[in-house]
């Protein structure tokens, strides 16, 4: 295998340095030393040209990548739905309106706060929630990487995503109350 393969190897598992070096916002030379004992060899040159090159490839995808993720949010909309919650339960409650996920061995609601249950025996319960709808064009189940945008994007802003749902054409993020107005000006910007 050559320098270049084990290189690509070794950081593949490493999204935060494939992360710095398609940003191109890590020093190559001090990273091809840190990599030497790892990749065990002494060629810290070689490991340098390897990681300038996967560098620069990884730069011209991300920026493809990134182009079709804005395009699609571009002609994406948003929705607000205030007054919501999140309870995990460990046993099915009964038909309650709202949304609910059947986990293998958990059941995860996302309620309006109205139709919580007054007596409930809740594992994990989140009271005061906004929703935020993404609806994007149907060729977001084709376009990687939307997802992970949207969270880096708010993990970025220091916003928790309580519950995320991801379903054809919509895009469901579930945050605090006192995240709601930052999460919403984050998308509407990106958005239009």
């Amino acid at each position: 295998m050559t320098t270049a393969q084990e290189v690509r190897n070794h950081l593949r598992n490493k999204p935060y340095l494939l992360e710095a070096l398609e940003k191109g916002i890590v020093n190559l030379s001090e990273l091809s030393r840190q990599l030497q004992a790892d990749l065990k060899t002494s060629d810290t040159s070689a490991i340098k040209a390897a990681l300038r090159r996967y560098s620069e490839d990884l730069q011209k995808h991300r920026q493809k990548r990134e182009e079709k993720v804005l395009q699609l949010l571009k002609r994406s909309g948003i929705a607000v739905y205030d007054c919501k919650s999140v309870i995990i339960t460990s046993k099915e409650l009964s038909s309650e309106p709202g949304m609910k996920v059947d986990l293998l061995d958990k059941f995860v609601y996302l309620l309006d706060r109205s139709d919580l249950p007054e007596r409930i025996n809740a594992l994990v319960k989140h009271e005061n929630c906004t929703m935020i709808v993404v609806h994007s064009p149907e060729e977001l189940e084709a376009t990687p990487g939307v997802v992970a945008f949207l969270a880096t994007l708010l993990a970025e802003q220091n916003v928790n995503i309580v519950e995320f749902i991801s379903c054809w054409t919509e895009t469901i993020l579930v945050v605090d109350k006192k995240d709601s107005l930052k999460t919403y000006e984050v998308l509407s910007n990106l958005i239009g």
